[in-house]
């Protein structure tokens, strides 16, 4: 896990008591940390929203009995972890397509869609990742929100997964988690063996992160977009990752490999011929707003947020979040392509 860690936080800031009146513009400062601690946590670009905004109006609340014994930021996570434990409490854990069945064919039906909370949806990078700092960090820090790392983590019982995060994701030392979970140090070292454990049985693939510089995925990127928007399904074919799969929340479908997901695209899927995309970035990998022509006289209407993984230059996950009413002003797309 040592290439999972970032520096979102060498061990617990000395930041204390602040006044009153600069609180607010404190906890902000918070705030992009905390909602990336809290998504992966919950697995959900809405609950972890609902997460930070609860432990601000905890830490509101409880400010005067305060005593900066601790420093401020440790307090903020206790707020979160608890409020994260008390919102997984009894919940099944979400999940992606490729974790709940086997693969289908191009012919299967696509059968009703199933509740939000089944499914590990996707967040933009600027709410989870921080606006600056070490190029090296950062990417490391992407690496830690992408959706099959997420997934995996939702494998662990929710205190192993605090723990798990906040050691090896956040850099927290051992003694610091103790404190934060009023547990011993021997336990958390004990949850931190068992999280490593079950997170190597479900480990999650390794896929590339978005690399705004990188010459070769931009390229990557420019010959979907365009193959995309021409359907041209041979080209597509081409860019796909012998491994590729594709899947559809809140549908259980899902496809494995080139020729069932071209099978898809030119059967089922043709309504997409036609498309717009508009890129975007989600779970630090990229991202297209795609718009189908399915509006009066052939305008182009939201259609699915797509979040592609990739490794090797191939694409190798084609995701698409049918929830755009939900997804698209989240991430800033808008209601046309033109706009």
């Amino acid at each position: 896990m040592a290439d999972l860690v970032t520096s979102e936080g060498e061990g617990v800031a000395s930041e204390t008591r602040v006044d009153p009146g600069d609180l607010d513009k404190v906890l902000e400062k918070h705030r992009v940390e905390l909602t990336g601690y809290c998504y992966r946590m919950l697995g959900s670009s809405s609950e972890c929203e609902d997460a930070v905004q609860e432990t601000f109006v905890r830490a509101w609340r409880a400010y005067d009995r305060f005593e900066g014994r601790s420093a401020l930021r440790s307090w903020l996570y206790r707020i979160a972890t608890n409020v994260c434990l008390d919102m997984l409490n009894g919940r099944q854990r979400r999940a992606r397509p490729m974790d709940m069945s086997d693969a289908r064919t191009a012919d299967t039906v696509l059968g009703p869609p199933l509740p939000e909370a089944t499914w590990i949806n996707p967040v933009p990078d600027d709410r989870v990742v921080p606006a600056d700092g070490d190029p090296a960090d950062l990417a490391v820090s992407r690496e830690t929100i992408r959706l099959a790392f997420v997934a995996a983590l939702q494998h662990l019982p929710a205190r192993q997964r605090a723990v798990l995060i906040l050691r090896e994701v956040l850099r927290w030392k051992a003694d610091e988690v103790a404190q934060l979970l009023d547990t011993s140090v021997a336990s958390v070292n004990s949850a931190l063996q068992r999280a490593r454990a079950t997170l190597a049985a479900n480990a999650p693939r390794s896929t590339d992160v978005a690399e705004p510089m990188d010459d070769e995925q931009q390229a990557l990127l420019a010959r979907y977009l365009d193959a995309f928007e021409r359907y041209d399904l041979e080209s597509l074919t081409a860019l796909l990752h012998e491994d590729a799969t594709l899947s559809m929340p809140p549908f259980d479908l899902w496809l494995h490999g080139p020729f069932e997901i071209m099978r898809w695209l030119a059967g089922p899927g043709s309504e997409c011929a036609g498309s717009r995309l508009v890129p975007t970035v989600a779970n630090g990998t990229p991202a297209f707003g795609q718009y189908r022509p399915s509006g009066p006289g052939g305008r182009h209407e939201p259609w699915a947020l797509q979040v592609l993984e990739i490794v090797d230059g191939r694409i190798i996950g084609f995701n698409a979040f049918l929830d755009t009413e939900a997804l698209f002003p989240l991430f800033g797309l808008p209601p046309h392509p033109d706009e």
